[in-house]
């Protein structure tokens, strides 16, 4: 199979590769070559996958969209970094994944402001005129 993981601003990995490990929001699956075609968005993670002469390659990526179509497999991610060091790439999926967690909260505070401001400006069209 063909791998290709791509960053908005450039193609980050293109290996060819027998087997990947990822990770979905339900859980960790993988692929062979012949597996049938599919897309699911991936959680922050670290993908695994190995080479046909039995290397095997990490990739931290940040959340994404996975689609494997025939023999290639593209990862579209927001970051993704290459390595062979572990902690450093799961070191750098936590800190991928509490900016997310900063991000989720910052947003639903937002969107809360915005719900009391309509119910205010809701309850000011009701009330009679004086």
């Amino acid at each position: 199979m063909q791998l290709d993981v791509i960053l908005p601003e450039r193609k980050c990995l293109s290996r060819t590769v027998c087997r990947i490990v990822a990770e979905a929001p339900d859980g960790h699956f993988g692929l062979l070559p012949g597996h049938g075609d599919f897309v699911t968005q991936l959680v922050p993670g670290i993908l695994e996958c190995d080479t046909p002469d039995g290397q095997t390659s990490f990739v931290a990526v940040h959340a994404g969209t996975l689609l494997k179509c025939g023999e290639r497999v593209r990862i579209a991610v927001e970051n993704a970094l290459v390595g062979d060091d572990l902690d450093l790439l799961r070191d750098k999926v936590e800190s991928w994944s509490d900016s997310e967690i900063d991000e989720d909260r910052a947003a639903r505070t937002a969107l809360a402001r915005l719900e009391a401001g309509m119910i205010r400006r809701f309850r000011d069209l009701e009330s009679p005129l004086s």
